[in-house]
């Protein structure tokens, strides 16, 4: 099968970070990313299948580990070589085509065979499984970061049947392959407990802050969002998916000023904000990011990080001062509405794919034979007023050969 495989290769990797630091995305010219003849994986149990990707997403964690800037924190937690792709819509093997499926790619306790499940798992919180290193398969905290499971960067892996959503067939694939997203940013959106009428500010319009804009106007109760978004097609799409304010990344503060109300210090220049929005929510991760989130929280706000961050260096005093609540939210499981009502992330990810027309933030496909420039793209899709860069597997001869 084809495959693009990402081996642990230091000296690669280090390239890749080079390579990455002066142009994002060029580390999967240099890096440990190879488009690879693979042998199929095996099946990890009997209750497994097989899958054959129709699309596969790049993600934002996937380019910060071809560009070598993923934390040192993952290496216990994944295992090499791996093929990665996790926002996956595909066909179950020997289907005719109408059998498509999408892939919820958390390798918790049941995937793991492990029984009685942790806590989370039992709870439904299969993002907060505490046996990601364990059990039957390879460590791996999802499908796409595991040995033993493949990923969706090919043209066949192997999934258990707890991970497979069925695709209604109104939906096309450019669609469903925005539905692992979309859970990710529904998550986000209501473990961030906004009530009635906050003020939300949403940092970064990249796909997932487009997404989180999303699930905050279509899920909760929030008031105003302000989203601030860089590029003029990102401004587009978080105004049409539900943000009432639109700021440019440097006049964040000015912004939440005009949306509260709040006194501003500075001399000219606004350096702090007295008060703030109730929430902000920031879908980048990054020092400069976390610093314009810590200043633009009112007193006792929340902070939640969505954007995956790494090594950062921040200046806590304002969270100690102002006794902000800085939490994360990582991937999805089981939501509790503002109503009360408890269902599957992934359900409410489709619920909010089809009702926002989610697909369409699908700009562009590309063969595996042209990963890297698919990289650079996915690396410069704000940039170039593109949102979502996927793989197409349709195409792939090998895909109908095993």
């Amino acid at each position: 099968m084809k495959a693009l495989q990402f081996e642990a290769r230091p000296a690669r990797y280090a390239a890749a970070a080079a390579a990455g630091r002066l142009t994002p995305g060029a580390g999967a010219k240099v890096g440990p990313l190879r488009l690879r003849d693979l042998d199929p994986p095996e099946l990890p149990g009997p209750d497994w299948v097989v899958i054959r990707p129709r699309l596969a997403g790049i993600c934002g964690s996937d380019l910060s580990t071809i560009d070598g800037h993923a934390s040192r924190y993952f290496e216990p937690i994944v295992s090499f070589p791996f093929v990665p792709g996790h926002e996956v819509v595909a066909d179950r093997t020997g289907s005719d085509g109408s059998d498509r499926v999408v892939v919820e790619p958390v390798l918790g306790c049941v995937t793991r065979g492990i029984d009685p499940p942790c806590a989370a798992c039992g709870r439904g919180d299969l993002g907060n499984c505490e046996h990601i290193a364990f059990g039957a398969l390879a460590p791996g905290l999802q499908s796409g970061f595991c040995h033993d499971t493949g990923g969706g960067w090919s043209t066949l892996m192997v999934a258990h049947p707890s991970q497979l959503h069925p695709v209604p067939a109104s939906m096309s694939d450019e669609a469903a392959v925005m539905v692992e997203p979309t859970a990710c940013a529904v998550h986000a959106a209501l473990t961030a407990g906004i009530r009635e009428g906050d003020s939300v500010v949403v940092l970064g319009t990249g796909t997932l802050g487009l997404l989180v804009t999303a699930a905050l106007r279509h899920f909760t109760p929030a008031g105003s969002i302000l989203a601030v978004a860089k590029h003029p097609t990102q401004r587009e799409l978080a105004r049409a998916l539900g943000a009432d304010l639109l700021a440019e990344p440097d006049e964040v503060l000015r912004a939440v000023r005009r949306l509260t109300g709040t006194m501003a210090l500075g001399d000219g220049r606004i350096t702090r904000l007295t008060g703030g929005a109730d929430h902000v929510i920031d879908c980048v991760g990054s020092a400069a990011s976390l610093a314009d989130a810590l200043a633009a929280v009112r007193p006792k706000g929340r902070v939640t990080l969505v954007g995956m961050p790494g090594h950062v260096h921040v200046d806590l005093t304002g969270l100690w001062q102002r006794e902000i609540v800085l939490a994360g939210a990582y991937a999805y499981g089981t939501e509790e509405l503002p109503s009360g009502e408890r269902r599957r992330t992934f359900d409410l990810a489709f619920e909010l794919v089809r009702a926002a027309d989610l697909g369409r933030l699908v700009s562009a496909t590309y063969p595996l034979a042209r990963y890297q420039d698919a990289i650079a793209h996915a690396a410069s899709a704000g940039r170039r007023g593109a949102v979502k860069i996927a793989f197409d597997l349709r195409n792939e001869k090998e895909r109908t050969r095993l």
